[in-house]
């Protein structure tokens, strides 16, 4: 497998294969996963797009990532923004960089792409912090959770529910840029 790093008109024209991945990875039901198609067609116009993919030998996309610049009137930034107390908006949303999605494929999980992937994409990021969420799990046996705290990411709102999911969510954080390999 090989990482590269994506433009947002290589996301677009692999729209398909990334709306497949995102719906495998987090188990939506498929009347979800057009909505989703939508949402991610918009966000690579957003200011400071960033994306990383991972492809097979044959091409086949394996996980993405992606993110941008978060910044008021986008959903999930104006989301979390009303959940936080306003010391916390200055310290985690003045200069962020929202990591908006981050998935591979289950078949492909436990051999080190989520790490590639998200160590790429944070060393592409513009800003001084960086945000994202997932949803609540048992740290010791979610990969996810273990990939997030190997990168340092720190709690900043748990059991947080957007409108539209039934399930809780973290919001986790960490510092720019990242400086040094951090432990998988």
């Amino acid at each position: 497998m090989r990482l590269v790093p994506w433009k947002p008109d290589d996301l677009a024209r692999r729209l398909d294969d990334v709306v497949a991945v995102y719906g495998e990875a987090m188990g939506y039901r498929p009347e979800l996963m057009e909505a989703r198609r939508g949402i991610i067609a918009t966000h690579v116009r957003r200011s400071g797009f960033r994306a990383v993919a991972t492809l097979t030998t044959e091409g086949q996309l394996a996980g993405f990532g992606y993110g941008y610049v978060s910044g008021a009137g986008q959903w999930w930034h104006d989301q979390v923004r009303s959940a936080l107390s306003e010391e916390h908006r200055k310290r985690w949303l003045t200069d962020c960089f929202e990591v908006v999605e981050l998935h591979v494929r289950p078949a492909a999980q436990g051999h080190g792409v989520g790490a590639r992937q998200l160590r790429a994409l944070l060393g592409m990021a513009q800003g001084a912090t960086t945000l994202l969420s997932t949803p609540e799990a048992n740290e010791q046996r979610s990969r996810a959770w273990r990939l997030y705290r190997s990168f340092d990411f720190v709690d900043v709102l748990r059991d947080f529910r957007f409108p539209g999911d039934e399930r809780a969510f973290a919001v986790l954080g960490r510092d720019l840029p990242v400086r040094a390999p951090s432990r998988e």
